[in-house]
């Protein structure tokens, strides 16, 4: 009995069913198709199309956002570079002026404003202006008691200040401070 199953079951393998009798014949298998089946395998569902689609949505949202941010902090630091040479320009000027302009009020005008623009050469400018300011105040030099020190009176705080507004930014403001001595570099220059 068991060396019949097998028998039997070797023939289901190779592909032969057992009929009357010892006559072996090959199995015919025929698939079991319906009319409905085929209409699923033509395209993608409507779920899929609209999941696709919102995938897109998402993808492009991602990039365009991604673009806009680094356009944006592109443009960021170009008004930060742009305001830094504006005061190390101001503060070149001011580093070569004599004790006596620096300390002389009518000279270097503290109290006015000056406007830069964004792009200083050619043309009209109706873009970014910088506003700034130079103070400059007596140094705050103490000594470890708290005391102001001898040489406080021979030295000055020189401070520019920078205020700009972009367009639908908050106003931004940048300072660069310096100390100015009596006898420091502008007397080696003239």
């Amino acid at each position: 009995m068991i060396a019949a199953r097998t028998t039997l079951a070797a023939l289901l393998l190779k592909g032969f069913r057992r009929t009357h009798g010892s006559k072996e014949l090959p199995m015919k298998l025929k698939l079991h198709e319906c009319s409905g089946c085929e209409s699923t395998r033509d395209g993608f569902t409507l779920v899929d199309a609209l999941f696709a689609m919102g995938l897109a949505a998402i993808m492009f949202t991602g990039l365009y956002s991604g673009l806009a941010f680094g356009f944006r902090v592109i443009k960021m630091a170009r008004e930060n570079t742009r305001a830094t040479q504006i005061m190390l320009e101001h503060m070149e000027i001011c580093r070569l002026y004599t004790w006596t302009q620096l300390t002389n009020p009518a000279f270097v005008p503290t109290n006015n404003y000056f406007i830069v623009p964004y792009y200083s050469v050619g043309g009209t400018n109706t873009s970014l202006l910088y506003t700034g300011r130079i103070t400059l105040a007596t140094c705050p030099v103490t000594d470890g008691s708290g005391a102001s020190t001898t040489y406080a009176a021979d030295m000055r705080k020189l401070t520019i200040r920078l205020d700009w507004s972009p367009l639908g930014s908050s106003n931004r403001t940048r300072f660069m401070s310096t100390y100015v001595t009596r006898n420091g570099l502008q007397t080696y220059v003239w």
